[in-house]
C-alpha cells in the first residue's frame, strides 16, 4: 500500500510538472528554424539563418514579443539535404504553433503534400514552387515576394530593355547555367514560354550539385557562345561559376544571376574577377535601415548577436530578417482577428499570412522602408509582390543598376493557373470555395 501511494504521488507530481511545462510553452509563439550552417551551402545559409534568429531576439528585447507573447525558436540543421529537412520537419512540427521556412526548394517540394494534412503553413520567400502563388489550390504555401518564374521573367524583361525592346531578342541565344535540382529547374517553364514568344534560343546547361566542378558546363558555354548567361546557382556554385567564366573568357557583364546568386559570399572571393556581374535583388543591403539599427542596438550591442556584427545588414542576412519579419507580422495580423496577447495556432497564422497588408506606412513602422516594397496577400494571391531590381558588382560592392521591375502577369497568370490545376488534378484536390477563403 505504501508503494502504491508513493507511485500515485510521483505520477501526480509528473502530471503537474507536465501541465506546467505545457502552460509555459503555450505562452510562447514557437518558430522552428531549419538551417544549413554546415556543408557547401553554409557560406550562404549561415547569414540567412543569423538574420532570422537575430530578428526574433530583437522583437523579444525591444517589444517584449508580439502584444506580450514572447517568441521562441529552435534550429535544426538540414545541410540543404531534402531527407534531413523532412526529418527536421517531422521532429519539430509537434512543437510549433506557427509556420515553417524550409530554406530549400527540394525540401519545399517534399513538404507541400505533408502540410496540407498537418495544417502548417510554409513560407518560401523568393523560392519554392512557383505555382503555389495560386492560393486557391495551395492553401498552405506562401511564396512571398517572388518565385523563380517571377525572377526569370524580370531577367528577360531586363535583357530585353538592354537590347532596345523584347522584340530585339529574336535570334539571340540565352544559356541557363543551372543547379541540377528542383531549384535550378524551376524557372524553365517560364523561360520556355518567353523563348517561344520572343524567338530567342534557350540553351540549358546543368551543373551537378554542389557545383564545385563546372569545367564541362563552361566548355559548353564556350562552344555555344550565348549572348547572355543566366546563372541559377546557390552556395559554392556561384563563385565557382564566376571563376570559370573568367578562365573561359566569358564576359561577366553578360551574366545575370537569380537573387540567390547575388550576395557577398558569391563574389567576395572572386573580387575584381566578378566585376560587371549582375544579379537580381529582392532587398537592399547595408546597416542604414532602422530595422538593422534596432538589431544592432537591442541584440549585438548586448553581446547576443547570432553571428559577427559586420555581417549584419549583408544581402542574405537582410533577407533572413525580412522572412522572419513577415512571419512575425502574420502572427500580429492573426491576433487582430483571433485575440491580441494570445498565442496563435498554425491555422490562425495561415490566415494572417493570407491577409498581410503591409503598405508604406506599415513598412516604415517596422523599419523596413526602402528595404522591400509594400506587400499585400489574399486568398488567391499567396505571393503579394512580384517586384525586383538588378544590382551589379563593381569589384568591391553591389550597386543597383536598374529601377524596379514587376513580373508580367499576362505571362505568369496562365502558367500559374495551368500548373495549379494540374497539381490539383494529380492530387485530387478541389479549389477552395469563397467560404473557405473567409475562414
Amino acid at each position: 500500500m505504501k508503494l502504491k501511494a508513493l507511485v500515485l504521488s510521483v505520477l501526480s507530481l509528473l502530471s503537474v510538472a507536465g501541465t506546467g511545462s505545457a502552460q509555459a510553452q503555450a505562452k510562447e509563439q514557437f518558430f522552428p528554424l531549419l538551417v544549413y550552417r554546415t556543408g557547401p551551402y553554409a557560406p550562404n545559409g549561415t547569414p540567412w539563418a543569423n538574420g532570422k534568429q537575430d530578428y526574433l531576439k530583437m522583437v523579444n528585447a525591444r517589444d517584449g514579443g508580439v502584444n506580450g507573447v514572447k517568441l521562441a525558436y529552435e534550429e535544426c540543421e538540414t545541410g540543404y539535404a531534402t531527407d534531413k529537412g523532412v526529418e527536421c520537419y517531422e521532429r519539430l512540427k509537434g512543437k510549433t504553433n506557427t509556420l515553417f521556412d524550409p530554406q530549400a526548394t527540394g525540401i519545399t517540394f517534399a513538404l507541400t503534400d505533408k502540410v496540407q494534412t498537418d495544417k502548417i503553413p510554409l513560407i518560401t520567400l523568393g523560392y519554392g514552387l512557383a505555382a503555389s502563388q495560386d492560393g486557391g489550390v495551395f492553401k498552405w504555401n506562401f511564396p512571398l515576394m517572388g518565385s523563380y518564374w517571377t525572377a526569370a521573367d524580370i531577367l528577360i524583361q531586363h535583357i530585353g530593355k538592354l537590347n532596345g525592346g523584347l522584340d530585339k531578342l529574336k535570334g539571340k541565344k540565352i544559356a541557363l547555367v543551372y543547379h541540377d535540382s528542383p531549384f535550378g529547374k524551376e524557372p524553365m517553364p517560364l523561360l520556355d514560354e518567353r523563348s517561344r514568344t520572343h524567338g530567342f534560343e534557350l540553351v540549358k546547361i546543368p551543373v551537378t550539385a554542389p557545383g564545385v566542378e563546372q569545367k564541362s558546363a563552361w566548355l559548353q558555354v564556350r562552344q555555344q557562345r550565348p549572348d547572355y548567361v543566366l546563372l541559377w546557382g546557390w552556395g559554392v556554385m556561384n563563385s565557382t561559376a564566376l571563376k570559370e567564366a573568367q578562365a573561359t573568357g566569358y564576359p561577366r557583364d553578360k551574366m545575370f544571376g537569380v537573387w540567390w546568386a547575388g550576395a557577398e559570399p558569391d563574389v567576395k572571393d572572386v573580387g575584381e574577377g566578378a566585376k560587371g556581374y549582375h544579379a537580381l535583388a529582392l532587398n537592399t543591403s547595408g546597416q542604414q535601415p532602422k530595422v538593422i539599427q534596432d538589431i544592432l542596438k537591442f541584440v549585438h550591442e548586448k553581446g547576443q548577436g547570432t553571428g559577427p556584427k559586420d555581417e549584419v545588414g549583408s544581402v542574405l542576412y537582410t533577407r533572413g530578417v525580412i522572412i522572419q519579419a513577415l512571419g512575425v507580422e502574420a502572427v500580429r495580423r492573426a491576433q487582430e482577428r483571433f485575440g491580441k496577447g494570445k498565442v496563435m495556432n498554425s491555422e490562425q497564422v495561415r490566415w494572417g499570412l493570407e491577409n498581410l497588408a503591409l503598405d508604406a506606412k506599415a513598412l516604415d513602422k517596422l523599419g523596413l522602408t526602402g528595404v522591400i516594397r509594400p506587400i499585400s496577400t489574399s486568398c488567391q494571391d499567396h505571393m503579394g509582390s512580384t517586384w525586383a531590381r538588378v544590382h551589379t558588382w563593381d569589384g568591391s560592392k553591389w550597386n543597383f543598376s536598374s529601377d524596379w521591375y514587376q513580373a508580367d502577369e499576362q505571362i505568369l497568370k496562365p502558367l500559374i493557373k495551368a500548373a495549379a490545376d494540374k497539381y490539383a488534378a494529380d492530387k485530387k484536390l478541389t479549389r477552395r470555395t469563397p467560404a473557405d477563403c473567409q475562414s
